[in-house]
This record gives C-alpha cells, sequence and structure tokens, in this order.
C-alpha cells in the first residue's frame, strides 16, 4: 500500500482543493486517529475533516486516482455556499448568522433529542405496531 499511497499523494500534493495525506496512528497521529475511529491499518478517510467517511473502494493506484478525481474537492459547506443547493445553503446561512453559543446549544439539544429520545419513541413505536399486529390477529 506505501508505494501506491506515496505516488497519489504526489500526485495531489499541489492540489489547491485536495488534501492527501498519511498520519502515524502510533505517534503523534494517535489522538486524531482515536478521534476519527481508526482501529486498523491501512485505513482510508475522506470528506469533511470535522465528518470524515470511510473509503471503501479499491486499494490500487487507478481506483484511487480516479475516486479523487471524481470525490475530493472542494464540496456544499460553509465555505463553499455556492456548491449547495438552495435549501441547503439556506441552512447554512441560518446557522451561520446564530452566534457560536447558540448553535452550540442548539447541537447539544439536537443530540440529546437523538440520544435520549429518539431510542424512547423507537421503543414505543415497535410497541404499537405489535399492539396493533396483536389485535388485528
Amino acid at each position: 500500500m506505501k508505494p501506491v499511497w506515496d505516488e497519489l499523494m504526489e500526485s495531489y500534493k499541489d492540489s489547491p482543493t485536495s488534501l492527501i495525506a498519511d498520519v502515524d496512528c502510533t505517534a503523534e497521529g494517535q489522538p486524531l486517529c482515536e478521534k476519527n475511529g481508526v482501529g486498523g491499518y491501512p485505513t482510508l478517510k475522506y470528506g469533511d475533516p470535522a465528518d470524515l467517511k470511510d473509503y471503501q473502494g479499491g486499494r490500487d493506484l487507478d481506483s484511487l486516482k480516479k475516486f479523487a478525481a471524481e470525490s475530493l474537492g472542494p464540496q456544499c459547506g460553509p465555505a463553499n455556499l455556492d456548491l449547495c443547493d438552495e435549501a441547503v445553503k439556506a441552512k447554512y446561512e441560518k446557522y451561520l448568522a446564530m452566534s457560536a453559543d447558540r448553535l452550540d446549544s442548539k447541537i447539544r439539544v439536537a443530540k440529546k433529542t437523538y440520544e435520549v429520545e429518539v431510542p424512547i419513541m423507537t421503543k414505543t413505536l415497535a410497541t404499537l405496531k405489535a399492539k396493533k399486529t396483536t389485535e388485528e390477529l
């Protein structure tokens, strides 16, 4: 993997829009790897640095170059609103107009809803469906 990876990094070293990097998870990069759920090596991740995704494609140079050409580079986000559709752009603009404290508060509420309320609602829904099935019998 290393020679292929080195060649790919060399191909993109001067790219103004794409970063391809190698992180040593056994040394200084360990906190970054832990934060991003890297457990085995080599692990390839891509996307927004705040929301990296697992790469599942081929590991040969041609597959990696094709993926990089088609999938890496600027994406819709707060720094590239011009790449967003109107609905997503409007959401980003709404959040960008908020203070960091206000947005942090909204995130905490959304996480609580997801982590606490959604499991309760899911169990309740399963019970209601089971009850309906039982009543239909």
